[in-house]
């Protein structure tokens, strides 16, 4: 089969059908490193609390993505 038939049959599938596709697509390239995601885990933690106790504030997400979309145009 073909890249491009392959792409074609797999855009066709429903959306969560697709989302298991690319989950394992993505997992085939960056397989997952326990210790790593314990890491992140600690990390998301610690952030959390810091947005709890008021110690960092958070930017609402269309500011975020209105700055991204301003540095690439």
């Amino acid at each position: 089969m073909k890249t491009q038939d392959l792409i074609a049959e797999a855009v066709s599938l429903p959306i969560d059908e697709r989302a298991k596709v690319v989950d394992s697509l993505l997992r085939s390239l960056n397989t997952p490193e326990a210790e790593l995601d314990k890491k992140w885990v600690e990390v998301a933690k610690h952030r959390l609390q810091q947005l709890q106790s008021g110690e960092v504030t958070a930017i609402p997400n269309a500011e975020v993505f209105k700055k991204i979309a301003d540095r690439f145009q």
